[in-house]
């Protein structure tokens, strides 16, 4: 049971309505978890907002989504992780990507570097040294696409906190967690 009430559509109004009928035609459905940002119209508009312009970043949506997967897994969110699952499948990962991002791992060298770099701001909250940064770089990153990557290491913080934090029901297909809370 959800801490905070799940709103639905059709019981919102104003801004709070379009931005969940934007969702719920993005995602077929409205996911659980914006119904519990609905709770507050701001927060709703800034992880809405958030989920947008990443989604029309530099890196990728497949490499999005495994770093969403690493962070999920790092948190113990397992609302996060079954999302960020399915839409990594969607996104073209194979489920053996997947699972392997769960761990802050890859075979594709580019992308076990920006999984490391995510998961190291997420242990060191955001305390990386220059070698961080730099061996992102040497991966073969740029500037841009290292902030990118800081960016959806934030966004997945805001969207584990709140399911965890707001106990948010798993309305998408189960993936156990690698690593205990």
């Amino acid at each position: 049971m959800s801490r905070v009430p799940l709103i639905e559509t059709r019981n919102a109004t104003g801004e709070r309505h379009a931005l969940l009928a934007q969702i719920h035609g993005a995602f077929g459905a409205t996911p659980a978890m914006f119904k519990a940002a609905a709770n507050s119209t701001a927060a709703l508009k800034s992880l809405w907002g958030f989920f947008g312009a990443l989604g029309t970043g530099t890196i990728g949506a497949k490499l999005g989504e495994q770093i969403a997967v690493a962070v999920a897994d790092r948190n113990a969110c397992e609302y996060c992780l079954a999302a960020h699952t399915a839409l990594g499948l969607k996104a073209g990962a194979t489920p053996e990507e997947l699972s392997a991002a769960q761990a802050g791992a890859s075979s594709e060298p580019k992308t076990a570097a920006a999984l490391r770099f995510a998961l190291k701001l997420v242990d060191a909250r955001g305390q990386t040294s220059d070698a961080d940064v730099q061996a992102v770089r040497d991966a073969g990153f740029s500037d841009e696409e290292i902030v990118e990557i800081l960016a959806h290491v934030a966004l997945n913080l805001f969207t584990n906190y709140i399911n965890i934090a707001f106990a948010v029901p798993v309305d998408f297909p189960a993936v156990k967690l690698r690593r205990a809370a």
